[in-house]
């Protein structure tokens, strides 16, 4: 496995794309290695790459994949902007380039162990949640109940649908709870948003929350939880969006003293709190 830790952050290896899974009409999956076929390096659940194509541009994304996937690194991207096109109009065989990781990941390691833990996405906000899912699900004995809550616009716009129904919700102690914003021809689940979801199931407190998605249901469902008993001690959310250099030099993730690329992207709801009102 090529070294992880190296030196020479700022300088990105070469990765070859080996499968590229078409999630939803805007989403793609984009398998990665290195071009001797190794898992580009290590990473902990929640921590990030840079990605790029030489001459179009590069941007920061979480790795999808968890940790104990020892033979590849995988990408759920969003198709919004330059890079993001290029890279859904690449063909399997071409090459990218690849950093990382950067940042901190979750705490699956101390915090959430012995604990219940929910999972709540909404949209593509449920990509970095993936690897720490799939984590969990391989050490399943450190771990108590887990619940997962996802929604999206319609049931075409929900991501990992197929590993979601085959794999998650078929394993025991583990709870699936898929929503769609708006009633849809075949969709015989819940309909209705994230927030409002979680209030209707009224999950117990009594385990630790993470929260990813678009802003606005981040707002919402964290002030739901709060309603249900949840302090933020108890709630994660990931801030991957903010980040550009990844190493703290450009300035461009800085809240205050906190670099997100470095204090982040993972951090709990109450060290939110902390920082300044330019957060908001």
């Amino acid at each position: 496995m090529t070294q992880n830790l190296r030196e020479e952050t700022l300088i990105p290896a070469l990765g070859v794309v080996t499968d590229i899974r078409i999630d939803t009409p805007d989403v793609k999956t984009f398998r990665v290695v290195t071009p001797d076929g190794q898992k580009p390096f290590i990473h902990k659940p929640g921590q990030c790459a840079m990605l790029s194509i030489p001459g179009v541009g590069e941007a920061m994304f979480s790795i999808t994949s968890s940790p104990t996937n020892e033979a590849y690194m995988e990408f759920s991207i969003k198709k919004c902007g330059c890079l993001t096109n290029w890279l859904h109009a690449m063909d399997v065989g071409q090459q990218i380039t690849i950093r990382g990781p950067y940042g901190n990941g979750f705490p699956v390691d101390d915090a959430f162990v012995g604990q219940n833990l929910l999972f709540i996405a909404g949209g593509i906000g449920l990509a970095p949640l993936r690897s720490v899912i799939n984590y969990v699900r391989h050490h399943r004995e450190k771990y108590g109940d887990v619940d997962i809550i996802y929604g999206a616009r319609t049931k075409d716009d929900l991501v990992d649908y197929r590993e979601i129904i085959d794999e998650w919700c078929t394993e025991e102690g583990i709870r699936v709870h898929l929503t769609i914003d708006r009633e849809q021809q075949g969709w015989e689940g819940h309909v209705g948003f994230v927030p409002n979801y979680v209030t209707e199931l009224g999950l117990q407190s009594n385990c630790i929350g993470v929260i990813c998605g678009p802003p606005i249901m981040i707002k919402f469902t964290l002030s739901a939880l709060e309603k249900m008993g949840f302090s933020k001690e108890q709630v994660y959310t990931t801030m991957e969006m903010r980040m550009k250099c990844g190493v703290g030099k450009c300035g461009r993730c800085n809240i205050g003293h906190k670099y997100v690329c470095k204090d982040g992207p993972v951090f709990r709801f109450d060290q939110l709190d902390e920082l300044p009102e330019e957060y908001e």
